[in-house]
């Protein structure tokens, strides 16, 4: 190996510490790149790239409308009106609550998109209603934690569906109808095993009195649902694979399907439509901020790692060992989300680095890059940092690492049929 590749492998060993401590992610792989680039002597490959991600017309318009729209959903609480819907059918299913909460959560994940938004959601709902239905704070807590990933990845406003579909050169709504029937199937590979760890293991449906006492109230606020506003977080979805299927000459897009969304709010709600005109925007300059602001400074590391000429000669690896890309498409973002509590990272820069050359070695790029992206989402569910597992477990007046153990072997399992199914 050159002395360029040996300081990159250093440099990436820095980028792993860091995120474990919780150093700024975008700070962090920007300021790792552009130093990559200055030893490469490419000092302006960094600010090229971050210029690219910038102005991506396909990425930075679909995401941040979908941001925006989720921002909408949440002012108008419909959100609220869609959880309240779904958790009626639960309230008789003893044991089995736990399966089914993970599974509504993984429903209501597809909608909202945000892992800590379904997580402070569904768990404001779902927790205490498990609680009172005999299942242990600790057990409810997790079986929401449970739910929140892999949902997002069937909407196709995803912004990592929106960059595989491009990728692998696939139309959005075919590489979405491709990749549910995956994602569904090992999303209940690790709802079974979240399930198995909590009533075989743990025995969360045997609560004792001291838990239930310090659990404390378990009341929830009570209202009635508006069935309008419980279908409206679908809205976008629905317009974008509807016209899809049944009108393909008209192509909408995921901007258009997102603002459709957005007046289907603002109609139901005639009081105060102009607040959710404020909401949308301001979801997109979040979304910029947070979804874009990563992708752009991942793709200033990716920009670094060419520098220097590592991604060159991994991919030349890859090409002599397919099992060198699976496991490294599937092990490495699972152990770095878990670390880290964000699977982020570690998925946009496998995706942009690695995965659009996957047919070089044997490998289809939309199978490849839905295994980092569920990697990532199947390891952040297991890590006690992650958000959203710090809001179940807040919720349920629980330790993070409780619910991380009932978590992990099921995210592992899973993560493990995804590297042997999709490549």
């Amino acid at each position: 190996m050159t002395f360029e590749i040996w300081c990159a492998c250093a440099l990436i060993v820095v980028v792993i510490i860091g995120l474990a401590k919780r150093v700024e992610t975008r700070m962090l792989l920007f300021l790792v790149g552009l130093v990559m680039c200055i030893i490469a002597g490419k000092p302006l490959s960094a600010f090229q790239a971050f210029v690219k991600g910038m102005t991506n017309p396909t990425l930075v318009p679909a995401i941040c409308s979908a941001m925006g729209f989720a921002a909408a959903v949440t002012a108008s609480k419909c959100d609220e009106h869609l959880v309240k819907a779904l958790a009626a059918p639960l309230k008789k299913l003893g044991g089995l609550l736990i399966f089914a909460c993970t599974v509504i959560t993984f429903l209501i994940n597809i909608a909202i998109m945000s892992a800590a938004g379904t997580a402070a959601t569904v768990g404001a709902t779902f927790i205490p209603l498990l609680i009172r239905a005999g299942i242990r704070p600790v057990g409810a807590a997790a079986a929401v934690a449970g739910g929140t990933m892999c949902g997002l990845l069937i909407n196709p406003g995803c912004a990592h569906d929106i960059f595989i579909a491009k990728a692998a050169g696939m139309e959005l709504v075919s590489f979405v109808g491709w990749a549910t029937p995956y994602i569904v199937g090992l999303f209940l590979i690790s709802a079974v095993g979240l399930s198995a760890a909590c009533l075989l293991y743990y025995k969360d449906h045997k609560p004792t009195a001291e838990e239930l006492a310090a659990f404390g109230d378990t009341a929830v606020e009570d209202f009635k649902v508006n069935p309008i506003k419980a279908i409206a977080p679908l809205v976008p979805m629905v317009v974008l694979i509807g016209s899809g299927v049944f009108f393909p000459d008209v192509k909408i897009d995921v901007v258009t399907s997102m603002i459709i969304g957005v007046m289907f709010i603002a109609l139901i709600n005639l009081k105060n439509p102009g607040e959710f005109s404020k909401a949308f925007f301001k979801g997109m300059g979040g979304g910029y901020a947070q979804v874009i602001g990563l992708i752009i400074a991942a793709g200033v590391f990716v920009a670094g790692l060419q520098a220097t000429g590592t991604v060159a000669a991994f991919i030349e690896m890859l090409k002599n060992s397919n099992e060198i890309a699976r496991w490294g498409a599937s092990i490495g973002p699972f152990l770095m989300a878990m670390g880290t509590g964000s699977g982020e990272a570690a998925i946009w820069a496998f995706n942009q680095a690695v995965t659009p050359s996957a047919q070089s070695f044997g490998m289809s790029v939309e199978g490849l890059g839905l295994l980092a992206a569920l990697a990532g989402q199947f390891g952040r569910t297991a890590s006690p940092l992650a958000g959203a597992v710090i809001i179940v477990a807040g919720i349920a007046k629980v330790s993070p690492i409780e619910v991380s153990k009932r978590t992990v072997a099921g995210m592992f399992v899973a993560t493990l049929a995804s590297a042997l199914i999709l490549v």
